[in-house]
């Protein structure tokens, strides 16, 4: 069974220990699945939910956020102890965005990764800051300058 969407934002005043665990239990999966899934050791996965680990990297976060299919922003704020950012990031194709467009609507899905037309990973951070990535009006991040939009490379269309 898998979670509805208003029941994976954190809860206030829940542990990173106690988000993970409701998460998992709530999609019916074991620590052993969600750890499979997420690239980690089953043991890493029980000392986390158990409030033993004390740092969480981003390959964690990423993996978590895969396996229990939330954003990694969720995790990010419960592990730095501060509140879920309201702003939204903008998530796009690098190959296929035409700057000064609006991102398609099927990027902004939540659980969308991939691009559905070319197959490119989504990007909502910049590649040389790390910054959330707020607006796609500009073609540049703000806090680094580095533009959004990859430099054309060989394509695989004919």
């Amino acid at each position: 069974m898998k979670a509805l969407e208003t029941d994976q934002a954190p809860k206030s005043g829940e542990s990173v220990a106690e988000y993970v665990c409701r998460l998992r239990e709530g999609l019916g999966l074991t620590q052993k699945q969600v750890a499979l899934k997420a690239g980690l050791h089953v043991q890493s996965l029980g000392k986390l939910e158990r409030g033993k680990t004390t740092r969480l990297n981003r390959k964690t976060i990423n993996g978590l956020s895969h396996a229990l299919q939330v954003p990694g922003e969720y995790l990010e704020s419960l592990y730095r102890g501060t509140p879920v950012e309201t702003v939204q990031s903008v998530k796009f194709c690098p190959q296929c965005w035409v700057p000064g467009t609006p991102p398609d609507a099927l990027w902004t899905n939540v659980r969308a990764k991939y691009c559905f037309e070319c197959g490119e990973q989504l990007r909502n951070r910049c590649l040389s800051c790390d910054e959330l990535i707020t607006s796609l009006k500009h073609r540049f991040c703000p806090y680094c300058g580095q533009a959004y939009k990859l430099p054309k490379s060989k394509t695989l269309k004919s």
